[in-house]
């Protein structure tokens, strides 16, 4: 068996092969309420029928003000909750298993829609947009200053974490992942480029993890036989910003902490920095966190053929790999990349099996 289509079992939950949706915006939320609809069924039932292992659904805000848009989806009230459960019960009617991102965007918060021309600026509120929080009172480059959370703001963010993984488990995700990523609030914390604070959640690496180690522990304590994920920037690729090393260590105490598996992409904390973008290029930074933190963790980032995911793993630098723009190219990617790799599966839809790749 090809090792993309070998099964991983996480906290005695199996999935069926390693071929996972990344999490993706979608920005799809028209009545700006944080409501799934009709679209995240259809695109979350799409690569389910397509054969991933793991379908991610988008950076969902645990609170109003955690969207990074007004059009983004959240699990702050049981109405959205409910409105999930569609999206996951046609999911698990296909054989994958269903997850969701909780997130808070922080200071990149009260964006314009993605892919629009506007994107990248503080709305104001006079067009719905509200004021952005973050570690420290520095803005992401572009946009407002953020409003520097105090610490009955950031416990009451703890609570709402718990509050939306009983959500998201009683919507029926098999898979709660915390959003550490991309610039986003926990990240903005994480970072000493977006961290200047004096008190416990400032400083030391110890102090800048904080946040994060505390929701982890939340959600565990709510949550205590889901697989827990979380999603680091493995880098922020800038002078004086987080690092690999640094991202292993906190993998290692977020593992202590309750946290199972690390979902490993980078960036997003700053703009107008030089990547060197080729294929693969995030997966040494699963490689730094596998190693040095002794913890299971994926690779992402410009992993386009099967061959390629194939090979990451056969080379032990990975155990699972999440696919984004790929998938979005190709929603059934899993099952040509079985008939690519050799593999005979069982879980073709019976009106696919006419296909050339069956």
């Amino acid at each position: 068996m090809s090792k993309l289509f070998e099964p991983l079992t996480i906290r005695g939950t199996s999935f069926r092969n390693r071929i996972w949706v990344s999490p993706m915006c979608q920005y799809m939320c028209v009545d700006h309420d944080g409501m799934p609809h009709d679209w995240h069924l259809v695109n979350a039932g799409t690569y389910a029928a397509g054969g991933a292992g793991l379908v991610m659904v988008e950076a969902t805000a645990v609170t109003p003000e955690g969207r990074i848009t007004s059009e983004c989806a959240g699990l702050w009230n049981d109405a959205q909750r409910d409105r999930w459960a569609r999206v996951t019960s046609f999911v698990h009617s296909q054989g994958a298993l269903a997850g969701i991102q909780l997130a808070h965007a922080g200071r990149k918060a009260s964006d314009y829609r993605g892919f629009t021309a506007e994107a990248g600026r503080t709305k104001p509120a006079a067009e719905g947009g509200w004021v952005p929080v973050s570690a420290s009172a520095i803005p992401c480059p572009g946009m407002d200053v953020p409003h520097e959370l105090d610490l009955d703001e950031i416990k009451a963010l703890v609570d709402a974490f718990g509050e939306a993984a009983v959500r998201s488990l009683e919507a029926g995700f098999d898979v709660i992942e915390i959003h550490a990523a991309h610039g986003y609030l926990l990240h903005s914390f994480l970072s000493p480029l977006s961290n200047e604070r004096t008190d416990g959640y400032g400083g030391s690496l110890e102090n800048r993890a904080r946040l994060l180690l505390e929701i982890v522990a939340r959600i565990r304590s709510v949550a205590p036989t889901t697989p827990l994920f979380v999603r680091f920037s493995g880098t922020d690729w800038a002078d004086g910003g987080w690092t690999p090393e640094e991202t292993a260590q906190v993998a290692s105490w977020a593992a202590d902490a309750g946290a199972d598996f690390f979902d490993i992409s980078s960036g997003g904390l700053i703009r107008d920095i030089f990547i060197s973008v080729s294929p693969g290029y995030q997966v040494p930074l699963t490689e730094t966190v596998r190693r040095l933190g002794g913890v299971k963790a994926a690779a992402v980032g410009k992993i386009t053929t099967p061959e390629q995911a194939e090979q990451i793993l056969v080379d032990g630098r990975a155990d699972a790999i999440f696919l984004g723009r790929e998938l979005t190219r190709d929603p059934h990617f899993a099952l040509r990349a079985a008939h690519v790799l050799g593999e005979t599966i069982d879980y073709v839809p019976l009106p696919f099996r006419a296909a050339t790749w069956v």
